[in-house]
């Protein structure tokens, strides 16, 4: 798989595993609401995912991942805040949670001599990576809509704007996948792909039955 250690593709299977956990709990959960919810393990998972996630990306000197979950991160804290569930958490360990992605960053990158290779992938075309990149923003974007929405409600919500925004960002993600041979990518987006559509049927169903 073009040279790539299989210890680091085991990294990224098990990150997604922990992402594909959280989205079959918060099916099932929905499921059984009628409606789309916002579990709290579903955020507890992510935050674990996102570290290791953030292991893979580094390794695979793959920008548009290192964004992305960058990007998200602090949005899974912030949910655990509006849960109450981020506070009982024992202050070393939620000091190396925050601490976890800059560190790991810094480290990962000195351990490979040139701080610029994360960015400068050359195994990766210029309109591929723009393509990666935009696809992993939008995907993120998601959670800020997630966020705007909690917000506004004093509550962590899944609403229906969210859905879209995940099947419109995993799209892109996945013909990403597909030109950069990266089966992680690939699974990661086919298996959520399900449980996004899934939400907006529940989401539309509620709506219409009041």
């Amino acid at each position: 798989m073009n040279g790539t250690p299989l210890w680091i593709y085991a990294l990224g299977f098990t990150a997604q595993l922990l992402f594909a956990t959280r989205m079959v709990i918060q099916w099932v959960q929905s499921e059984r609401s009628g409606k789309p919810v916002s579990p709290l393990i579903f955020w507890q998972l992510s935050l674990l995912g996102s570290v290791v996630f953030l292991f893979y990306g580094i390794l695979r000197h793959d920008f548009a991942i290192v964004l992305g979950q960058v990007l998200v991160y602090f949005i899974y804290i912030r949910n655990l805040h509006l849960l109450e569930h981020w506070k009982p958490i024992p202050l070393l360990l939620r000091t190396f949670i925050i601490l976890a992605p800059v560190l790991s960053t810094v480290y990962l990158l000195g351990s490979n001599g040139d701080i610029f290779d994360l960015f400068m992938n050359k195994e990766i075309s210029l309109p591929l990576k723009i393509w990666g990149i935009t696809g992993q923003i939008i995907f993120t974007l998601r959670f800020y809509v997630q966020w705007f929405d909690s917000e506004s409600k004093s509550e962590s919500v899944l609403t229906i704007r969210f859905w879209l925004v995940s099947v419109l960002g995993s799209l892109m993600i996945l013909t990403y996948a597909v030109f950069r041979y990266d089966p992680v990518l690939l699974l990661g987006q086919l298996s959520g792909l399900v449980v996004y559509i899934r939400n907006i049927i529940l989401g539309k169903a509620k709506r219409l039955n009041g």
